[in-house]
């Protein structure tokens, strides 16, 4: 497993790429933010640890550039800005998950495992659409079409209501939600679920037969009237 560590912290990358070598990763370590996308066009990490800030450059500018590549690297992003909107942010952008600073190794370790578990997942093989009502998602090609258009839908986005449409009907806990969606098994201090909820059911209203319920106490579930 190949990791790109990038941090404009000196002693942060040293202790990351010692901690991480330490567990049989192999990792490289770049602390100029100029540098990042050329390694990664050329080298093809499967992980980039990437923090958020370098000085007064922010790493969103190239977030998207890396998520577009052909064989686009899982992104964990490390931020100081633990404010909620700045981490959903992150996630609209591309993010595969972001920890906020400071951690704990044993927490970032737990993250790039999960990351890890989401690339190396058997895919679909027999059924490659997913329909309820005027919605089919083709999952190969990752697209959500609704009355045949195409919605903008971001990776996490996408991934939420793939969950929900393949368990159609079923109440889906916040816990199971994180663990296959956000490949955790702890909430964050946030409503991340909540707010992702609310943007998937704006995208999907003008189709009023299909709703997201939300269940008090119990979960979530998607269902046509």
């Amino acid at each position: 497993m190949n990791i790109l560590l990038a941090d404009d912290e000196l002693p942060l990358l040293n202790f990351l790429s010692r901690g991480l070598r330490s567990e049989g990763y192999e990792c490289t370590s770049i602390n100029e933010l100029h540098e990042v996308l050329p390694f990664i066009k050329k080298n093809s990490p499967q992980i980039v640890i990437l923090d958020r800030l370098f000085g007064s450059q922010d790493s969103l500018s190239i977030l998207e550039a890396v998520k577009a590549l052909p064989n686009p690297p899982m992104v964990l992003m490390l931020t100081a800005l633990d404010e909620v909107p700045e981490r959903v942010k992150g996630l609209e952008m591309g993010a595969d998950d972001y920890l906020c600073k400071p951690f704990d190794f044993d927490e970032l370790l737990a993250r790039v495992l999960a990351l890890k578990r989401r690339m190396t997942a058997p895919q679909q093989q027999d059924q490659t659409t997913l329909n309820i009502g005027s919605l089919a998602l083709l999952i190969q090609q990752r697209i959500a079409l609704l009355n045949g258009e195409e919605l903008a839908l971001t990776k996490i986005e996408f991934e939420l209501l793939l969950y929900f449409v393949e368990n159609q009907d079923k109440v889906l806990s916040r816990e199971r939600i994180l663990s296959r969606v956000w490949q955790t098994y702890s909430e964050p201090n946030t409503n991340i679920i909540d707010v992702y909820v609310s943007r998937l059911r704006k995208k999907i209203e003008t189709e009023p037969n299909l709703t997201i319920q939300t269940l008090r106490g119990n979960g979530y579930r998607m269902n046509l009237k």
